[in-house]
């Protein structure tokens, strides 16, 4: 009987579906294990060989959980909306959610190939108005409150209201913009309705406000900063600017803290943890205000080195800074605004990135020192950012080193004075950046002190002055969350005298509309201007013809669409109730599943989703929607499979093609090529398919240049891409050697979190293993299964498997179980085991990776059912207790032979049975040795 892996798994895969093997219940009484892939965006080139490592890995623990009596939630669904959808729509003209229901098909198709135990019953798509709904209920629960920082936690706007009408505003302790003036509660019940709506637009934890962000001209929308890189958008390489557009926003600066706070209780790698410390990036010191000589204008600066104050030389600001405008000289205005154009076309990541560029250019203008009232010059330069901090820095050159290399390059030059020296330490060749070993001087009242006295007397001088005050900044800036799109959530908003409305809760979801083009508007607004149907009429409570706006009882709708982490911020929760169509999810399915035990996926959003994620979740907790503070337990990352690229090399003139052993000081050019035309093992290309490929017409009448008769390409590991022409299609693989092959191959290629290249002709090692496997329980006319009691070397054999495996599984090291595994089946095979005993619970183990193996063998062995919730095998050590020992007998320290002996055995008894041994006769030929060594357990040694 052999191992048809077609039929086998076809026939599991179909069991599995039909009877909702995988499905979790949200009332079981079984202790519950939440496992979680992150979304896959559903993309129309498939999956390659490298997406499911994360999935298998994952479905090893879902399914190992299950084996331990756990009720196992291991949901998949799809990231739908996107910009690549919307690309391909405006360069097919096909509608976006076409192509998105095609790609989902076929992910949908591969996933199911590879034995994945996914509840399918609960699959969301962020693009399905069932789901986005909810986002848009969630956008205006956001809309709805504002973050208390005296009870450190997002409470309704209508308490702030109250607290307005009964005190106004100069006491609350909330995140709020830094533009918000103080007013009493008399003022503030006398303010009109527009005034409030306004005014409370600056406290809301999502928010309108014109904002600095990155415009793709050519992908027609905000980017984050997340798809950008080297100053070009990811996804197409088009230059990105920066510039000011109104936008609507998330207040997640102030959760700054908290998002801190946490990561002391989750378990993440802490280069994860690092990773997100730095991008919130808590500093402490004071806030120090400089005015304008001149005008009435002041420059506020965030310092973490107040100690510093009597050092200040010049000032620089972020040439977006909204003061540089008002108080650039007119000597200085061109040379300025020159500047700030040039500056527009570098990202915020470039500008960060680079140290080593130096550029600035003098406003003109002078800002006056809190204490000494000299004049200090004030600069714009491309280092300092406008969302970080205040925008403006106070430059100290003596004491940090970007400071001092810009001092030096505009050196007398107008508007650069020369350096002060505020440290008793020498500074002619580099700034002194330390915070320890010296002493301030030709600083006032601070001379003499280091730097902690100094920065406490600097801050308590300056809130005496009114000139500042202590302060802790964050990195973090409030999330941008607009886009000028057509595939992604709308918002829940329509506009009455350019104020934003929510919707009423009770009338979602608002439905993406029907437009011709998915470009924006002749006039520059987003694609949505383009629908004809996009109008709220406030009386049906329905979207209606634009044709009906008359700004009485109906109003323009918002014309952006949400980002695209809107949906992924919060999708875990709508996995624990995902049919629900009155809430998000109940209260009963949150408090059951509570948070995600394990979640798996890429480091790179390690600022991005996972982030917002966690803000949102925080965000839920406080208003009491979710239960938990954090929402993924523990997080992996797993790491890259690479592709193994394969190249030609073509000369200047594209006439020729050379081997790769013989480009050696030749000049000439790599070029990918389809793995479809070169043997993968040995590497020699197909002259002929190469040629009628489409993609390599140009080289038809080509020479090639062959080394003993072939023509060997050229190898390389890079990122598998399709561009590069080096993705290994996962479809292939199960075809020919089966999906549990390629499960076990991608666990066995290395460790989960490390990068690790394919190579297909290492695959059919383990088809071989899995055939060998096999044939412990079958020869060619059927079961050879015997119910006899196995030998001590069986169980000895099942049980190191049994621990090695298990500890591998807890400990996410799946690439050592297989190498077991492997082992396991070699020694049964050479101990001829046939014994349902062993063979029965080794079923059960290897079913993790191999599920549907597992099930036919389980099945063949005469059990009705799926093994998936089969008791996972116990170790049981008294298996590996040693009964004999295997000693070293040596003579004068040299090993001459060895004896198996029983480890209970006292030092005289070995001695006698050692002494009694033909062979020790025949080595001490009739003499007495002059002492015998032994130590129990290790050594023989007779000596003399």
């Amino acid at each position: 009987m052999k191992y048809f892996h077609e039929q086998i798994e076809a026939r599991w895969q179909k069991y599995w579906a039909d009877n909702h093997t995988f499905a979790a219940s949200n009332s079981s009484e079984k202790p519950k294990y939440y496992v979680l892939d992150m979304f896959p965006y559903p993309s129309g080139a498939g999956l390659h060989v490298g997406h499911p490592l994360g999935y298998i890995a994952s479905d090893i623990v879902a399914r190992y959980k299950r084996h331990q009596g756990f009720n196992v939630l291991h949901p998949q669904g799809y990231d739908s909306f996107g910009l690549p959808a919307e690309q391909y729509a405006i360069q097919t003209g096909q509608h976006p959610e076409k192509t998105t229901r095609e790609n989902i098909a076929r992910y949908r198709e591969q996933l199911d190939k590879i034995g994945f135990s996914f509840d399918w019953d609960r699959e969301v798509r962020t693009s399905n108005p069932e789901y986005y709904k909810w986002t848009q209920w969630i956008f205006i629960q956001l809309f709805e409150s504002y973050y208390c920082y005296d009870a450190n936690q997002a409470l309704p706007i209508a308490n702030l209201v109250a607290i307005f009408e009964k005190e106004g505003n100069a006491a609350v302790n909330v995140a709020c913009d830094d533009d918000v003036f103080v007013f009493s509660a008399n003022e503030w019940n006398a303010f009109s309705e527009d005034k409030k709506a306004r005014l409370l637009l600056k406290y809301r934890l999502t928010y309108l406000a014109e904002t600095e962000v990155n415009w793709c001209p050519a992908l027609g929308t905000v980017l984050a900063n997340d798809e950008i890189v080297n100053g070009v958008s990811e996804r197409g390489g088009h230059p990105v600017i920066r510039k000011k557009m109104t936008q609507w926003s998330m207040r997640i600066s102030a959760y700054a803290e908290r998002l801190l706070e946490g990561l002391e209780t989750i378990d993440w790698t802490e280069s994860l943890k690092e990773s997100q410390r730095n991008w919130i990036g808590k500093s402490v010191g004071a806030s120090v205000k400089f005015q304008v000589s001149g005008s009435k204008f002041q420059i506020e600066v965030f310092t973490t080195r107040p100690d510093t104050i009597f050092g200040v030389t010049f000032m620089t600001l972020a040439p977006e800074h909204e003061l540089v405008p008002q108080i650039t000289t007119p000597e200085q205005k061109a040379a300025v605004e020159a500047y700030i154009e040039a500056t527009a076309k570098r990202s915020e990541r470039e500008r960060m990135a680079d140290v080593k560029t130096i550029s600035g250019v003098f406003t003109g203008a002078y800002a006056e020192h809190p204490f000494t009232k000299e004049p200090i010059p004030v600069w714009i330069g491309d280092y300092v950012l406008a969302g970080y901090g205040t925008g403006a820095v106070m430059a100290v050159p003596c004491g940090d080193e970007r400071d001092y290399a810009f001092a030096n390059y505009f050196k007398g030059t107008l508007g650069m004075p020369e350096i002060k020296n505020i440290f008793n330490q020498d500074i002619s060749e580099a700034a002194f950046a330390e915070k320890s070993g010296f002493e301030l001087v030709a600083s006032d009242f601070l001379n003499g002190l280091d730097y902690k006295a100094g920065t406490q007397k600097a801050i308590e001088e300056l809130e005496k002055i009114g000139a500042g005050k202590a302060k802790v900044n964050y990195r973090l800036r409030d999330a941008v969350f607009s886009r000028q799109r057509y595939w992604g959530e709308p918002f829940p908003v329509y506009y009455v005298n350019g104020l934003p409305q929510m919707i009423d809760t009770q009338h979602l979801p608002i439905v993406l509309p029907e437009v011709e083009k998915y470009l924006p508007t002749e006039d520059g607004q987003p694609p949505l201007g383009n629908a004809t149907t996009w109008a709220w009429d406030t009386k049906q409570c329905a979207v209606v013809s634009n044709q009906f706006i008359d700004n009485v009882t109906v109003f323009p709708l918002e014309l952006n669409t949400m980002p695209g982490w809107a949906g992924s911020s919060w999708y875990w929760m709508r996995y624990m109730d995902a049919q629900n169509e009155s809430e998000f999810a109940s209260e009963n399915a949150i408090q059951y599943w509570q948070n995600v035990d394990l979640y798996i996926g890429g480091s790179e959003h390690a600022t991005g989703h996972l982030l917002y994620a966690r803000f949102w979740n925080k965000f839920l907790k406080d208003r009491g929607f979710a239960p938990t503070e954090e929402p993924f337990k523990k997080l992996i990352n797993q790491g890259m499979i690479l592709g193994m690229s394969a190249f030609v090399y073509r000369s200047e003139d594209s006439k020729t093609l050379y081997s790769k052993g013989l480009i050696a000081g030749l000049n000439v050019h790599p070029i990918h090529v389809d793995l479809s035309v070169i043997n993968d093992i040995t590497n020699e290309l197909d002259i002929e398919k190469f040629k009628a490929h489409p993609l390599y017409s140009d080289y038809v009448n080509a020479e090639f240049i062959l080394e003993d008769g072939k023509y060997i390409v050229g190898r390389e590991v890079e990122k598998m891409s399709k561009s590069k022409y080096n993705v290994v299609n996962p479809d292939d693989i199960c075809n020919e050697y089966g999906a549990d092959t390629l499960r076990l191959y991608e666990m066995f290629l290395g460790p989960l979190e490390q990068a690790k290249p394919w190579n297909t002709a290492g695959i059919t090692g383990v088809y071989g293993f899995l055939k060998k496997l096999w044939r412990l329980y079958f020869d060619d006319n059927g079961l050879v299964v015997v119910n006899d009691e196995p030998t001590a070397d069986m169980y000895k054999t099942l049980h190191k498997t049994i621990k090695k495996v298990t500890e591998d599984i807890e400990n996410f090291s799946f690439n050592t179980s297989v190498s077991q595994f492997m082992i396991c089946v070699n020694e049964l095979a050479q101990q001829k085991c046939r014994h349902r005993a062993i063979l029965e619970p080794l079923a059960v183990l290897i079913s993790p990776y191999a599920p549907h193996i597992a099930e036919e063998l389980w099945n063949q062995l005469g059990h009705e059912g799926s093994i998936a919730t089969v008791a996972f095998p116990q170790f049981e050590a008294k298996y590996l207790v040693e009964s004999e020992k295997e000693y070293p007998v040596s003579f004068n320290g040299k090993m001459r032979f060895t004896i198996k002996l029983p480890l209970d055995l006292s030092v005289a008894e070995i001695e006698a049975i050692v002494m009694a041994d033909e062979r020790t006769q025949q080595q001490l030929q009739g003499r007495t040795p002059n002492k015998v060594i032994i130590v129990p357990g290790k050594i023989i040694n007779l000596v003399g």
